[in-house]
């Protein structure tokens, strides 16, 4: 590739990542459905067929602006890797919850399956499960691989993890902090069963975690 060529794809890179700012922006206040394709070409202040040419249409649209919020998700969560482990665990989490509450939007499409529970949105938000659990094994064993029972604890808190996000975000009732010691504590707990279920798998001290 040539230095034109190259340029030509660094614009369009660039002009393809503006659209999906865009987007998260538009798709935060109003919903999919009553967005139509003229009214995000409109809002946007660019040409319908633009968009068209990058994305396909309003779904392939909505899809890389997702994607983009799960990359972001997964890489504010996981930037933890000169931290002790404790401390690790303790940052993923809070970079979590920092997320879901500047981009309360696009978290609970990730969450909760996107639209109609899309099957692609769903696909993603598993991409984000896998790879925080991969950094809170990371975190708490050194190792990225995990023993089946290790997984099922995991996935469990996980689980309750979405849930207690997507709750406090609609009440707002409780400073992050406190819902950062919260989670963090539960791990804890979490962690310490497995421990007793899969003694390779041991789990940190308690004033650690």
């Amino acid at each position: 590739m040539n230095n034109s060529q190259q340029a030509g794809t660094d614009r369009s890179q660039a002009r393809r990542a503006e659209l999906i700012a865009i987007g998260r922006k538009l798709f935060a206040d109003t919903s999919y459905d009553a967005l139509s394709m003229d009214d995000i070409a409109r809002q946007a202040g660019v040409a319908k067929g633009l968009i068209y040419y990058y994305f396909k249409n309003k779904r392939g649209y909505y899809l890389a602006i997702i994607e983009d919020s799960v990359a972001e998700l997964v890489r504010r969560a996981a930037a933890t890797h000169d931290l002790p482990p404790a401390d690790r665990v303790s940052h993923t989490i809070d970079g979590y919850l920092r997320y879901a509450q500047h981009h309360q939007a696009a978290y609970r499409a990730v969450v909760t399956g996107g639209v109609g529970s899309d099957e692609e949105v769903l696909a993603l938000r598993d991409g984000v499960r896998e790879r925080l659990l991969t950094a809170i094994a990371e975190g708490a064993w050194g190792r990225r691989d995990l023993p089946v029972i290790a997984r099922t604890a995991l996935i469990g808190w996980f689980s309750s993890v979405e849930g207690v996000t997507l709750d406090w975000l609609r009440t707002q009732e409780l400073p992050r902090e406190t819902v950062r010691s919260l989670l963090v504590r539960g791990l804890g707990d979490t962690l310490r069963a497995i421990e007793d279920f899969e003694p390779a798998c041991p789990a940190p001290l308690r004033k650690e975690l």
